[in-house]
């Protein structure tokens, strides 16, 4: 009967640890969002154009011999970017 409670506490201990680092992961990423409006705004005001990451003309290349897999993986180590990201990203070149 120990095991039993010793494990129901551990499981309830897991699902705390993980509800509380779910909260303040969804936090960061509001306060990301608002720092990158923040960002935009900023050189918006002052005209600043982001520059082009350097590699996007092979992206383009590959992209536009259909080699998208390979656009997409390129665009990705350039960027930084995530899958999805960057899968949008090359579909839209």
């Amino acid at each position: 009967m120990t095991t039993l409670y010793l494990l129901l506490a551990l499981i309830g201990t897991a699902a705390w640890i993980t509800a509380t680092v779910s909260q303040r992961l969804k936090a960061l990423e509001r306060r990301a969002d608002r720092l990158e409006h923040r960002l935009g705004l900023v050189l918006e005001h002052f005209d600043i154009e982001e520059p082009e990451p350097a590699g996007l003309d092979e992206v383009r290349a590959l992209a536009r011999d259909g080699r998208t897999i390979e656009a997409i993986r390129v665009y990705r180590r350039v960027t930084g970017a995530d899958l999805r990201e960057a899968k949008q990203a090359v579909e839209a070149l």
